[in-house]
């Protein structure tokens, strides 16, 4: 494989494309349903202030760190660590990130899924007069309608992955990106107009310093890195379709406000609507499935929010399930030598297997355990709470430890054309900060440390 000439594989073919895209692979369920259940959770306000500040202090220099592998490689994210550390065991960190690109989508999609049902479910008006948290639960305990929805999202992913990366998943982010946005827009605008909204943005906006702890510190450093997608090899291998003339640091600064934007914008959604209603700010992972169905039949309009709120979800969804795969598709066409036709259909059949498991884990498999977890869980667990904290850990050691100060700047700079007025500052991190705040939320996240 080291004499294989890679240079004329496929890329993103404008600025635009590549924020779309890499965003769309940012922006997912994590924004609109992880971080408004987590937020509420954390006590709002005091939450979100953190959340930003790692956002930009940490998450976008670890951003920054996989783009400068993957475009200085112009490889997938198992080819990359391979070539530009021959002979040494860096690639174990690209295996890391293609193992947890397959075991997330597994059970990603099966969430996925469930956007297309609740699509169904509010076109034809199935939630009125209908206990939600009744419906949700019938519905995921059935056997049938979540593999056939989860299955059907697939191949939503598959199709678009099918076609390449300008042709396909440039193309179609560029569509589904600005819709998203608009989506929530509107969304949103419907929120802060129902009357009692101002509670909920009080809710989200005032910070009350008085439930920040330790483990709030480390919720909102997990949620900056699970939301920007650090770690799953998928920016690395967005990164290696950005061509050389684009700027780096501004792209991933671009993409960390697009993700961040989306992520408070789904905020401004939920909360003044479940403020405005009576409802519970603290639902947890319910709050969309059952909590919001409750919500669309109290409000004015219901109907037709309930309708543009899944579709909205389902795209989030879909320009995540995108980036995953492609991570799996880039390995299997750059490494196995095979067309990106039969890496796709390989890959999309794969890992909808494994999903079915995860899938049945809410009914037929929901007692078979893994170390206590069922199917679903355990893969959830490994992944965001070992895989990718552990993966972005060693991207950023290699960055700042291994690849080098010449390299990392000819890449940032562009060669040169750039000025690079931070790039002390950003080194400091990636060597130093960045390494030991990831750290932190790895040893909490299994349990070693307790704050």
């Amino acid at each position: 494989m080291a004499n294989v000439d890679f240079s004329n594989r496929d890329s993103f073919g404008s600025k635009f494309g590549v924020i779309a895209a890499t965003a769309g692979s940012a922006v997912g369920l994590g924004n609109i349903w992880r971080f408004p259940y987590v937020a509420g959770e954390s006590g709002g306000g005091a939450f979100v202030l953190i959340y930003l500040g790692f956002i930009f202090i940490i998450g976008v220099p670890v951003m920054l760190s996989e783009f400068t592998i993957g475009r200085r490689a112009k490889l997938n994210t198992f080819g990359a660590f391979k070539k530009l550390a021959p002979g040494k065991p860096w690639f174990l960190v690209g295996v890391m990130g293609l193992v947890a690109a397959f075991l997330i989508l597994a059970f990603y999609s099966t969430i996925a899924g469930w956007t297309l049902e609740y699509i169904v479910k509010a076109f034809s008006n199935g939630f009125e007069n209908q206990n939600t948290t009744v419906v949700f639960e019938s519905f995921k305990s059935s056997t049938f309608r979540p593999i056939f929805w989860q299955i059907t999202f697939m191949g939503l992913t598959a199709w678009i992955v099918l076609a390449g990366v300008k042709d396909g998943i440039e193309k179609y982010t560029k569509i589904l990106m600005p819709l998203l946005f608009i989506l929530i827009v509107v969304m949103c605008i419907r929120a802060v107009t129902l009357p009692g909204a101002a509670k909920g943005l009080e809710f989200l906006f005032k910070p009350d310093f008085s439930k920040i702890t330790w483990n709030v510190v480390l919720e909102a450093l997990g949620q900056a890195a699970f939301s920007l997608s650090i770690g799953m090899g998928a920016l690395i291998t967005y990164g290696s379709y950005i061509r050389k003339d684009n700027n780096l640091p501004v792209t991933a600064i671009q993409v960390s406000i697009a993700d961040t934007l989306i992520a408070i914008l789904a905020g401004v959604m939920i909360f003044p609507a479940v403020f405005a209603l009576g409802m519970d700010p603290q639902a947890g992972p319910g709050l969309v499935f059952q909590v919001l169905p409750e919500l669309f039949m109290k409000m004015p309009g219901g109907y037709y929010f309930s309708i543009v709120f899944f579709i909205l979800l389902a795209v989030a969804a879909l320009t995540s399930t995108v980036s995953l795969l492609e991570v799996v598709v880039a390995y299997f066409v750059e490494e196995l030598r095979i067309s990106r036709r039969k890496a796709t259909i390989i890959g999309a059949i794969s890992i909808s297997l494994l999903g079915v498991l995860c899938t049945l884990s809410y009914s037929e498999l929901k007692d078979f355990k893994i170390f206590g977890q069922t199917i679903f869980d355990a893969f959830d667990y490994v992944t965001a709470n070992i895989f990718l904290p552990v993966g972005a850990f060693f991207i950023v050691i290699f960055l700042g430890w291994f690849l080098g100060k010449k390299v990392i700047a000819d890449e940032l700079s562009n060669e040169g054309a750039l000025k690079m007025k931070f790039f002390g500052l950003f080194m400091f991190i990636i060597k130093y900060i960045a390494p030991i705040a990831i750290a932190l939320v790895f040893l909490n996240s299994i349990g070693i440390i307790k704050f």
